[in-house]
């Protein structure tokens, strides 16, 4: 069973926090920074420093949708 976004939020600890927001931050700053999935509309965005994934979708608005992943 997939745990509600925000239940999984108050799981990481600061230091994840702290990774996760960088990500977001850099893929705020230039949404085209990850790598396009082919034959979706999806973009993946590792950063193997900070061992953080990020799955998002940019809408025409360039509003961004995020799936993360912060490994331990």
């Amino acid at each position: 069973m997939v745990e509600p976004a925000l239940t999984q939020l108050t799981k990481l600890t600061a230091n994840e926090t702290h990774r996760l927001d960088r990500a977001i931050v850099a893929i705020s700053v230039n949404p085209d920074l990850g790598i396009q999935v082919p034959n979706t509309l999806l973009r993946d965005y590792a950063d193997d420093i900070d061992g953080v994934r990020v799955i998002y979708y940019v809408t025409a608005l360039r509003t961004i949708t995020i799936v993360a992943y912060v490994e331990a």
